[in-house]
């Protein structure tokens, strides 16, 4: 029987994401030329690991297992997403900007009471979410206490007005 007292350490964070790519070059281009990561190491054109701020790597980009594959099913089990996190909201909208300007096509956007979303795919159809988290002293809450998030329509232009 598993102990169900166990919590994990409040300071604990999810390090990075590995993920199977069909085409690394490709991949690269999105995460690094259109998203701005830093390539840290790349291992011939079979691996890659990508950064922000100079951290060994945030993403893991490898086709050992995928070179050449279509996409995942859309309706089969696998990763969602995988979230980024901008430190404010001036910086998503500053990647909102350079998508629009690059005519990146966004799968949607929402504004959850916590933080504000931007979706897309990346070139193999995995589920990106670009946010920036509200402080927690604005989050949300019910009327006894509890969080409550939610899905609602995003003021792009809002977004856009803090450049």
């Amino acid at each position: 029987m598993v102990n169900t007292t166990y919590q994990i350490p409040d300071q604990t964070r999810i390090g990075h994401v590995h993920l199977k790519v069909a085409d690394l070059e490709r991949s690269l281009k999105f995460y690094c030329e259109l998203l701005g990561f830093q390539l840290m190491q790349k291992y011939g054109d079979q691996a890659a690991f990508i950064s922000a701020g100079g951290y060994h790597h945030h993403i893991g980009l490898n086709t050992w297992h995928s070179k050449n594959a279509p996409p995942a099913s859309s309706n089969g089990v696998g990763l969602f997403h995988t979230a980024i996190l901008y430190p404010t909201r001036k910086d998503l909208a500053q990647i909102f900007k350079r998508l629009r300007e690059n005519h990146y096509p966004l799968t949607g956007a929402a504004d959850h009471g916590v933080s504000e979303a931007l979706y897309l795919d990346d070139p193999d159809g995995n589920g990106v979410e670009l946010y920036w988290d509200r402080p927690k002293d604005q989050w949300p809450l019910d009327t006894h206490n509890n969080l409550k998030m939610g899905t609602e329509r995003l003021d792009l232009e809002g977004l856009l007005a803090e450049l």
